[in-house]
């Protein structure tokens, strides 16, 4: 494919390492356990893919709430999570962001669904780079906004958010190989929609 996949990812706080789903899956039972310690490494894992994926959905000061409200409503229903039925802890978490983004759209009206501004957490950027990035980022949005629904998400939920295609499909309610599939188709259309000039980049 012309444009590398890369183009998607943004400036944004950056997610740390990703522990398996093994270790994860004991610092949910520690939280569900009433572990605040526990549910603290939770929200600093899972903080900066969340805020992400809200970020280019919804203008900034509104995906920070938002962003506040999911973990809130995390915590709250935490233990309602059962692993025994195959859906890996990140899908819960994000099926959560997903409808807590449906809901902020179903109240309000009054914005467009993606910011023209994304602050840069990177004190040690350059301003001229900077402001590339914020470039980059609006002609992102752009194309994103062009895209049919399921196709945005599942770009956003596999790029901007990094997760795995498993657990993307258990957000969308997909089999992981439809997840391939529509991300290819995804990707492709997401070309046409981009500026010429940025079609072949290597």
């Amino acid at each position: 494919m012309g444009v590398k996949a890369s183009v998607l990812y943004t400036r944004l706080p950056v997610a740390t390492n990703l522990p398996s789903e093994a270790e994860l899956l004991l610092v949910v039972q520690e939280a569900q356990r009433g572990s605040t310690d526990a549910f603290g490494q939770l929200y600093n894992h899972f903080f900066a893919p969340v805020y992400r994926y809200a970020a280019f959905r919804l203008p900034q000061e509104v995906a920070e709430d938002v962003t506040a409200d999911i973990f809130v409503k995390v915590w709250e229903k935490l233990h309602t999570y059962v692993p025994k039925r195959n859906i890996p802890f990140a899908a819960w978490l994000f099926r959560i962001a997903s409808h807590a983004v449906i809901d902020v759209y179903r109240r309000e009206r009054g914005f467009e669904e993606v910011p023209e501004h994304v602050p840069d957490g990177d004190p040690l950027n350059r301003p001229e780079a900077s402001i590339e990035r914020k470039e980059l980022l609006r002609i992102v949005r752009n194309a994103l906004m062009q895209l049919p629904r399921r196709y945005r998400d599942i770009l956003l939920l596999s790029y901007v958010s990094e997760l795995q295609h498993r657990e993307v499909a258990k957000v969308l309610h997909l089999t992981e190989g439809a997840v391939r599939i529509l991300k290819l188709r995804a990707l492709r259309k997401f070309e046409q929609f981009l500026p010429p000039e940025m079609r072949n980049r290597p």
